[in-house]
């Protein structure tokens, strides 16, 4: 199996799913989702752009499949700010396709587009079970009867270990996702440090895996992968709680927006601070003049 080297850090379901070595795993996932059956992986074309989301990350798998754009990302954190994202990150992907085959959209003839299919895969703590996330609901009303002209429906589907069973039959590969990422939160539950949780998961891993010899092949990226994650759940939980101590809607909206700009700047490591240490956030607010 060969060794993959990116310029961008990726999630671990990414790396996963969103690899062109690993075709067969993400038609395996698309045929799962939606109850299809297609045989042949060289079908997918990969359109994921490489935009940096969070700590040099950029979103997760694109692709299209015949005539559906597929836009997929994996959450451990409950985001209902989905809809607007996957709208910006879609905007994008149909610019890109409009410019790649030179289709004019101002002409007299309708632009045939593909059909877009937006999908949430979840995995985080919080308890959150499948559900639809639409934009709608993110729109002001004045109760009155006005309807938006936009909307956005995304859906969100809880692949944590021991749930959507139907779901993880049909997926072997996104079955065995889930179990690595359960035996790493077991083995930190049991006191062990992120490293040490790692590598035991996937010294545990049954050897008859499909996706075991891909991941044992890429061991240190993929080790830095389930850390990076870790650190970056850390770092929003954290974000969190001290927005919640400077008060719940200004606080969070003050932090939100400076750790955005940090991001966006490349400063990870002082988005991280911004999370933790009060003196080194408030010297941060004077430095982007955020009151």
């Amino acid at each position: 199996m060969p060794v993959i080297n990116r310029k961008h850090k990726d999630r671990l379901f990414s790396f996963l799913f969103g690899s062109e070595s690993n075709k067969e795993w993400t038609l395996s996932l698309y045929n799962a989702v939606n109850g299809t059956s297609y045989t042949d992986p060289e079908d997918i074309e990969f359109t994921t752009i490489e935009n940096a989301v969070y700590m040099g990350m950029k979103n997760d798998v694109s692709f299209i499949l015949f005539y559906v754009m597929n836009l997929y990302e994996q959450q451990s954190a409950y985001n209902p700010n989905m809809p607007v994202r996957q709208l910006m990150y879609a905007a994008k992907l149909y610019d890109k396709y409009i410019q790649v085959r030179d289709l004019n959209i101002y002409g007299k003839s309708l632009v045939r587009l593909p059909l877009p299919k937006l999908v949430t895969f979840y995995n985080g703590t919080e308890g959150e079970g499948d559900q639809i996330l639409s934009l709608s609901d993110a729109f002001e009303s004045d109760g009155e009867t006005m309807v938006p002209d936009i909307e956005v429906k995304v859906r969100m589907i809880n692949i944590n270990y021991g749930h959507n069973p139907e779901l993880m039959k049909a997926c072997e590969p996104l079955a065995e996702y889930a179990w690595l990422v359960e035996k790493i939160r077991e083995n930190r539950r049991n006191g062990l440090g992120i490293e040490e949780a790692v590598d035991g998961a996937m010294n545990e891993m049954p050897a008859d895996y499909e996706i075991r010899k891909f991941l044992m092949g890429n061991r240190a990226e993929v080790k830095d992968l389930c850390i990076t994650e870790y650190n970056e759940a850390e770092t929003m939980k954290r974000f969190r709680e001290e927005g919640r101590k400077e008060g719940r809607e200004e606080g969070e909206d003050k932090l939100g927006r400076l750790v955005s700009l940090l991001i966006t700047k490349g400063r990870s490591g002082d988005a991280q601070k911004a999370a933790t240490d009060k003196a080194a956030r408030e010297n941060l607010y004077q430095e982007f003049g955020i009151l």
